[in-house]
């Protein structure tokens, strides 16, 4: 591999005057025992926008998503640092209720992995353990989510049957659905169409933009057609470092950094 300066960087300024930022980071830093992992990650993401973090696997990026709702305090040997900015709040700080903190900042797997419960069941599951017991309410949510993830077709008449009996397009859809029946500002998504076949990642791609209208989403992806498809804006990661940041055209058609432009354009290695 090329020995790349960390040194070059770029990092399009959003003007919070202009741009209203659903969440930052500021020096983030993540370490599993004595492996550093993430480096002063420092980024905004625009609220109603679609942010795609690419890179080489091994890069950093689905680790560094996974900090922005503190997924990684699962793991013993981790260690986060730095701040993670949400609505004025470090929530990255100690005393956050990290439950009450996934329910504004939902995450979708790589793997679907829907409960082995109902369709119906799935997308309540959360709600109900929140308190919410009104029949109509969690009809209305169960359409709405549905609709939402385009899924409302296929399944309407079948909501009472296992989820685990849907295509794997179909069951991505249903944890896209399950994710948002919270209500969440932001959804985070790890590489959420790289088990699934051409014509269901299509499918989630256009779910995801018209999701768009309503949330923040950041999503990690290896497939960098997929980037310049659906996202606004682009992050490049490399080995541990975010080494450019910009809208998804400049990224694609004139990065400013040397390391980007092998990336994009196949050179990298």
């Amino acid at each position: 591999m090329k020995d790349y300066s960390f040194d070059e960087t770029y990092f399009l300024p959003l003007d919070p005057k202009k741009h209203e930022i659903a969440l930052s980071t500021e020096d983030l830093n993540v370490f599993y025992g004595t492996n550093h992992a993430i480096y002063d990650a420092s980024l905004q993401f625009e609220r109603f926008k679609i942010t795609a973090l690419i890179g080489a696997s091994g890069s950093g990026k689905s680790t560094y998503l996974r900090s922005l709702n503190r997924m990684n305090d699962n793991i013993a040997s981790a260690k986060v640092t730095g701040k993670i900015m949400y609505r004025d709040l470090d929530i990255n700080g100690n005393g956050i209720d990290t439950y009450e903190m996934r329910k504004h900042i939902g995450m979708v797997f790589q793997r679907p992995n829907p409960f082995s419960k109902s369709i119906y069941d799935n997308i309540t599951f959360a709600p109900k353990r929140h308190g919410l017991k009104d029949k109509k309410k969690l009809d209305e949510m169960v359409e709405r989510t549905l609709k939402e993830a385009a899924l409302w077709d296929q399944v309407k008449d079948d909501l009472h049957q296992s989820a685990l009996a849907l295509s794997g397009g179909q069951q991505q859809r249903l944890c896209i659905a399950r994710a948002i029946a919270m209500e969440p500002d932001i959804l985070l998504l790890d590489e959420p169409a790289s088990a699934l076949d051409p014509i269901s990642t299509s499918t989630v791609e256009e779910t995801l933009i018209r999701l768009r209208e309503h949330y923040t989403i950041i999503i990690v992806t290896h497939n960098m057609q997929q980037a310049a498809r659906i996202s606004d804006y682009t992050a490049f990661f490399h080995l541990g470092h975010v080494l450019e940041f910009n809208t998804t055209k400049e990224i694609f058609t004139t990065p400013k950094v040397q390391a980007t432009d092998d990336y994009v354009s196949g050179h990298f290695g």
